[in-house]
C-alpha cells in the first residue's frame, strides 16, 4: 500500500510551504586582501562558471551542462555566520554571468541587476559578501536564463552556526530537474519542452545513494534546485523533524508523512534518526519516483538515547512583526502590463513595486493570476506567510513561496537593510520566462 503523501492530486502537492582557478585568481584575492578596500576579510571562496557534464543516462555519453563551482572545495562550501567572505567569481562561459545569492539578508554589491554588470566572458571580478545568518544558502545563475546554452546547476553554500549543532552528519541533497531530447542533450528552462523526457537528480546522481550507520542523527539540507518545478521530497520509514526553512530556524516540527514539499529554490533543513535501510521518494505532482536511497550499515552505540531536538541557534530576525502598523502593498505576479521583465531588459529606473522606510513592518499580497501554480521570491528579507485571517502567522520564516491558481497570499517582513532589493516571479511551465521588478527600502 503506497504511503498517503505519495497519492495526491497535483493541487495537494502544490499546497505545501513552501583545484584552483590559477594564478590569476590568488593574485587578485590577495591584491584586494592586501589593499585593505571594504571590510575585514575573514574567509576566502574562489567560484568559476564553467561546461560540464552529467552521467544522466546509463551506458551512454554524458550530457553537457553549466555549472556554478566552489574550486578548492572537494565537497560544500561551508562558511561560517558574521564571516565577510572576499568571492573571486571567474566566467569561462560564452556569456556575462554572474552568481546570484539566495538567503542573504543583508545589503550586498554582488546582486548584478541592482547596478553591478554581470562579468563578461573571460573575466575575473572580486566582491565581499557579508554572512549575517546561518543557515542553508544557494548562489546560482537563474537569473540569467535568457543568454544560457544549456542548463545551469546551482551551488549550496552552508554558512555554519556559531554555536555546535548536536548532530552526527551534516549532509547536502541538491534535487535538480532535468528535460532531455531524444539525442540526450538538455534543454534549458524558458524553451519548449516538446519531445523532451522529465529527469530528476539528487546531488547530480539519477540513482542517489547515502551511506550511515543506524541510530545516528542526520542533519540533511534539502535544496530544490529544480528551476519550474515544485517537489515533494520523502524518506520512508522515518520521521523527518523540520528545523529550518529557507535558511532561518523553524520551530521544530514533524513532515507531514515525512515529506517535505519545497517551491523551486527552497530550502529545508531536517533531522533525521536513522533506523533502517529506505527509499527517497520524489513527486513532482504528477507521479512519485525513486530517486536514491538510504543504506544503513552497523549500529552507532551510544552512552546516552538520542534526545528531543532543540530549536537551531536564532539568527536574530524579530520576535513580533507590527501588522497593525504595517505598510501595506498588492502585488500582481508576473505579466509586462503589471510591470514585471526578463532579467535582461531588467532597469532600476523602472518604477519600484514600493518604497519604505527603514525600520518599518510591509505586508504585500502576492496574487497569482495565472492559471498554474506561480513562485515568488523576496530578495533582501525573509518573511512570514501570514494566517488567512491576517491575524498572525506561520511558526517558519520563508524567502521563497509557491502561489495555486488565482489564489492570494501574504506575507509581511521587517524592511531592516536599505537597499534596492529584487522580486522575482516565475510560473512552473518549463517554458515560461523568469520575470522581476524591484523595490527599495531606504
Amino acid at each position: 500500500m503506497k504511503p498517503p503523501i505519495f497519492d495526491p492530486n497535483r493541487r495537494q502537492v502544490l499546497a505545501g510551504f513552501g583545484a584552483s582557478l590559477g594564478a590569476s585568481l590568488g593574485a587578485s584575492a590577495a591584491g584586494l586582501i592586501a589593499g585593505g578596500a571594504g571590510p575585514s576579510v575573514t574567509a576566502q571562496l574562489a567560484l568559476q562558471a564553467r561546461a560540464a557534464t552529467l552521467a544522466l543516462r546509463p551506458g551512454q555519453p554524458p550530457t553537457p551542462v553549466w555549472e556554478l563551482a566552489a574550486v578548492s572545495h572537494l565537497r560544500d562550501v561551508r562558511l561560517k555566520r558574521f564571516d565577510n567572505c572576499q568571492v573571486v567569481f571567474r566566467n569561462d562561459l560564452p556569456v556575462p554571468l554572474a552568481p546570484v545569492w539566495y538567503g542573504l539578508s543583508a545589503p550586498t554589491p554582488a546582486d548584478p541587476l541592482r547596478g553591478r554588470a554581470p562579468a563578461a566572458p573571460d573575466t575575473t571580478e572580486t566582491s565581499t559578501i557579508s554572512i549575517t545568518n546561518a543557515g542553508t544558502l544557494l548562489a546560482d545563475f537563474r537569473l540569467f536564463e535568457d543568454g544560457q546554452k544549456q542548463p545551469a546547476r546551482p551551488l549550496p553554500i552552508i554558512a555554519a552556526e556559531t554555536s555546535r549543532v548536536a548532530v552526527d552528519r551534516d549532509e547536502v541533497l541538491l534535487l535538480e530537474e532535468w528535460r532531455l531530447r531524444p539525442d540526450g542533450t538538455a534543454l534549458p528552462p524558458g524553451q519548449d519542452p516538446k519531445d523532451t523526457t522529465p529527469l530528476y537528480t539528487i546531488n547530480g546522481q539519477t540513482s542517489f545513494e547515502l551511506s550511515a550507520m543506524g541510530n545516528q542523527r542526520l542533519r540533511l539540507r534539502f535544496i530544490n534546485g529544480s528551476q519550474r518545478t515544485v517537489l515533494a521530497i520523502k524518506l520512508e520509514s522515518h520521521e523527518v523533524r523540520v528545523m529550518a526553512l529557507d535558511g532561518q530556524p523553524a520551530e521544530p516540527f514533524p513532515a507531514r508523512n515525512g515529506a517535505l514539499v519545497l517551491a523551486p529554490g527552497g530550502r529545508a533543513d531536517a533531522f533525521v534518526d536513522t533506523a533502517t535501510s529506505a527509499a527517497f521518494m520524489l513527486h513532482d505532482g504528477k507521479e512519485a519516483r525513486q530517486v536514491g536511497s538510504l543504506k544503513i550499515s552497523g549500529q552507532l552505540e551510544r552512552r546516552v538515547p538520542l534526545f528531543e531536538p532543540q530549536p537551531l541557534p536564532s539568527n536574530d530576525l524579530p520576535d513580533k512583526l507590527d501588522l497593525k502598523g504595517a505598510l501595506r502593498f498588492d502585488v500582481a505576479l508576473g505579466g509586462a502590463d503589471a510591470g514585471w521583465a526578463r532579467p535582461a531588459s531588467f532597469s532600476t529606473a523602472s518604477a519600484p513595486v514600493f518604497r519604505a522606510k527603514a525600520g518599518r513592518t510591509v505586508v504585500l499580497a502576492l496574487k497569482n493570476p495565472a492559471h498554474v501554480t506561480t513562485v515568488f521570491h523576496l530578495h533582501g528579507h525573509p518573511f512570514r506567510l501570514l494566517d488567512k485571517l491576517d491575524d498572525g502567522w506561520k511558526p517558519y520564516w520563508l524567502d521563497t513561496l509557491a502561489i495555486e491558481p488565482g489564489q492570494t497570499q501574504r506575507i509581511a517582513f521587517a524592511a531592516t537593510s536599505p537597499g534596492r532589493w529584487l522580486l522575482e516571479s516565475v510560473v512552473t511551465d518549463w517554458a515560461s520566462p523568469r520575470l522581476v521588478r524591484w523595490y527599495a527600502v531606504e
